[in-house]
Formats: C-alpha cells, sequence, structure tokens
C-alpha cells in the first residue's frame, strides 16, 4: 500500500519534534527554512558564550534518520482545500495527506515608526551574532580616557518587551557590558535600558517568580521603565513616552523582543481563528473544518492550558506528542486523543552568573538556579545523542560565558 504522504510545515519545536515522533509512520516530509533546529530558550546563553552553537543549534541533518526528508526552502502558500503547499524554489506544489502547521510566529513591530527597520530582532543564532558585534563595536569606538558622562551615552542600549526574553536578554547584555568595562578599563558604566508598555516585568508569570527577575535587573544595573511605550526609532536613537512626557536618547542599538504575530501564511488561512489570529483547533489539535490538519504551537489556539504556557517552547514541545500520536491513531483508525497541559517549571537566565526556576509551585534564584537550569534543558534538547553529547561538554568543558573582547580577538 502507499504510504500516506505526512507533510509538516516549521522545525521548531512543535514541528520538529512531531517529525522525530512520526518518524516511520507514513511518507513524512518536514518543510523549514533554515538548515539547523534552534533551542530558542538558551539563545541568551548562546549571545553570551555561555554554550556554542553546536549546543543548541543542532543541524536537522544530523537529528533525523532516513525516514524522515527534510526540505530547506520557504512555504509560500497553504492550498487547504487542493491539500497542497507550495514552496519557493520548488515550481510543483507538495501534495498531503496529513498536513502540520507549526510555522511559529513572526516579530510583532505594533506599527512603531521606524522598529522593524531599525532595531535588532533576536529570535536567530545570526540575531545574537549581531548584537555581540554591535556590542563589540560600541566598546571599540570609545577611546582612552573618555568622559564617564561620555561613555555611558556612547554605550547604551535598549530593550522593548520585558517579557521572560526582555528580562533574559537585557541582564546578559548589561552584565557582559559591565564585565567588558572592567577589562577595557573604561570610565564609568554602561546603560541598558528595559521598557515596558505593562505595569509589570514578566507580565503573566507568577509573583513567587518575579521578585527574582526584578532582584536580578536591579543587580545588574538594568533601568527598568514601566508603563511606558516606544515611540519611533532611528538609525541611532529612540524616543520612548510615559505618562505623557516624551524623551529622547541615542542609543548603540535596540533589541525587539515585543512580542510575536501570526505569519502571513496563517492570516491567508480561511479557517476559524481566535482575536490574535491563532487558529482555533479541537482538544485533539486537529482543525475543526480540516479534519486531517493539525496545528500547535504558537499558530494555535488550544484552550485547554495552562493560560502562562500559550506561545512558548514549552507548550509546542508538549503538542508536539499529542499531534503524533493523534496522527497516527487517525492514520489507523483508532480514536484520537486529548489533553490538558501544564507547567513543567520555569526557567529564566538572568545574567552571566544567575537564574531564576520555578518548578513545583516553588521559585528558587542565583547560581543553583543556573545550574539547574541547564540540568532541565539538558532533558529537553532533541535526540537522546544530542542530549548525551551536550551534556558531557557542559558538564566536563563547563559553561563560562565568553569576554566581549576586542573585534579582532573575537571568535
Amino acid at each position: 500500500m502507499t504510504k500516506p504522504k505526512i507533510l509538516i510545515l516549521g522545525g521548531g519545536f512543535g514541528g520538529l519534534f512531531t517529525a522525530l515522533e512520526l518518524a516511520g509512520s507514513g511518507d513524512v516530509t518536514l518543510v523549514t527554512d533554515a538548515d539547523h533546529f534552534l533551542f530558542t530558550p538558551m539563545l541568551y546563553e548562546y549571545l553570551s558564550g555561555e554554550v556554542e552553537a553546536w549546543h543548541i543549534a543542532p543541524s536537522y541533518d544530523e537529528l533525523l534518520d532516513d525516514s524522515v526528508q527534510c526540505i530547506q526552502d520557504a512555504v509560500t502558500g497553504v492550498d487547504l482545500t487542493a491539500q497542497t503547499v507550495s514552496l519557493s524554489k520548488r515550481g510543483e506544489a507538495l501534495s498531503y495527506d496529513m498536513l502540520v502547521l507549526a510555522l511559529g510566529g513572526v516579530t510583532n513591530y505594533a506599527g512603531v515608526e521606524g522598529a522593524e527597520e531599525f532595531s535588532l530582532p533576536f529570535r536567530k543564532l545570526a540575531h545574537a551574532d549581531n548584537l555581540r558585534r554591535r556590542m563589540v563595536d560600541a566598546l571599540d569606538r570609545i577611546p582612552p580616557q573618555t568622559a564617564p558622562q561620555d561613555v555611558r551615552r556612547d554605550v547604551t542600549f535598549a530593550v522593548v518587551g520585558a517579557g521572560a526574553s526582555g528580562c533574559e536578554l537585557s541582564t546578559k547584555m548589561a552584565d557582559l557590558l559591565a564585565d567588558a568595562f572592567k577589562r577595557r578599563a573604561l570610565n564609568g558604566e554602561p546603560r541598558v535600558l528595559l521598557l515596558e508598555m505593562g505595569d509589570n516585568v514578566v507580565p503573566g508569570m507568577g509573583e513567587q517568580i518575579r521578585v527574582f527577575v526584578e532582584d536580578a535587573l536591579h543587580e545588574s544595573r538594568v533601568e527598568m521603565h514601566t508603563q511606558t511605550r516606544v515611540v519611533k526609532l532611528t538609525a541611532g536613537e529612540l524616543t520612548f513616552e510615559h505618562e505623557g512626557n516624551r524623551e529622547t536618547l541615542k542609543t548603540a542599538g535596540v533589541v525587539w523582543t515585543g512580542g510575536v504575530k501570526m505569519s502571513p501564511l496563517i492570516e491567508n488561512l480561511d479557517v476559524e481563528k481566535n482575536k490574535r489570529g491563532a487558529l482555533i483547533v479541537n482538544p485533539t489539535l486537529q482543525l475543526p473544518q480540516h479534519n486531517n490538519v493539525f496545528a500547535l504551537g504558537d499558530v494555535a489556539f488550544y484552550p485547554d492550558a495552562t493560560p502562562t504556557l500559550h506561545g512558548t517552547a514549552q507548550l509546542a514541545f508538549q503538542q508536539a506528542s499529542l499531534a503524533a500520536r493523534n496522527i497516527n491513531a487517525f492514520l489507523e483508525g483508532n480514536e484520537l486523543h486529548t489533553r490538558h497541559f501544564e507547567e513543567l517549571g520555569e526557567a529564566l537566565s538572568l545574567g552571566t552568573e544567575r537564574a531564576a526556576v520555578l518548578t513545583g509551585g516553588k521559585a528558587f534564584g542565583g547560581a543553583l538556579a543556573r545550574q539547574a537550569r541547564f540540568a532541565l534543558y539538558t532533558s529537553r534538547l532533541p535526540t537522546w545523542h544530542h542530549r548525551l553529547r551536550v551534556g558531557a561538554s557542559w558538564f566536563l568543558g563547563g559553561t563560562d560565558p565568553r569576554p566581549l573582547l576586542p573585534l579582532g580577538l573575537e571568535r
């Protein structure tokens, strides 16, 4: 008999882990625009040099065996009626019997003038490389004996959005820059601002973990600006507003972590969606109008999950098992399953020496939490052989940060 064609769009947590679990279940094809998976929760440690690229970004060739075909291409269209998917580089559309939508979201610039053009995104290895170069370049431009106030002005960075990503990134940047000032004997100190429209940092997370996050921001000397709206960005300036008062700062770089929105591909699908544009799915992860189409991760709204999980890699990681199980059940004519998704625990990297972990309803922070975070995320890396290699590297080689050295000495 002809094997069913199972097409998976997106190579993030939802797509990759679904593909790994479906290997051998049919003619499985994974479509992704990258040649490697990215363990996004540890992109902050990659920025600081605490982990290497191969630790958190293994190639799909390394992770997938011959039972899963991987096509590196960009999806340009999905026709749910014809059951075909169009790709950028292929003239002929791909057909499918079963489809998994795990495309993830795109950066939401919220219509802020100049944001898309002049801010730095932080979603890929290349983004982290660009940000690190930007910090090194700002430091390299400071002549010896520059006055402290001038140094502070020229080494001012801002992070927009104080969710988990913004807090992790701003503390990491602040610690790296502070260390570089000591090594280079620069006068004064760097300036890192964290801008948030809401009333609190890490909105949506509990008070237990927020206490550790706020302490870390304070220790790293990150300036917290809540109830603050970014108005405009230019090549070297940031304008923001608080309680009707506007301020414009010279900046060496602005990093945008202000949320995600649905990709145009999802926006163009003529199916039921919620107010955010996410696909409404049944408790089995199927689209109500197309029972051979499953959706998970950022693009899907799944009501039976702890609210703080929505939009996280952790939810996509958990949903992948349910999607794979139900696709197999569907193909075999068996009853499909449902599941309630709970928090597996929060683990935030906060600077280069500490973290905050929430597990079992209890939160703790500091250096011990940093080690616990590494242990927790080792267990969530894809495939047992990759977990073994990375775990051994972290245990034997250590996880010390890499200083921001002058450009010629950066590796």
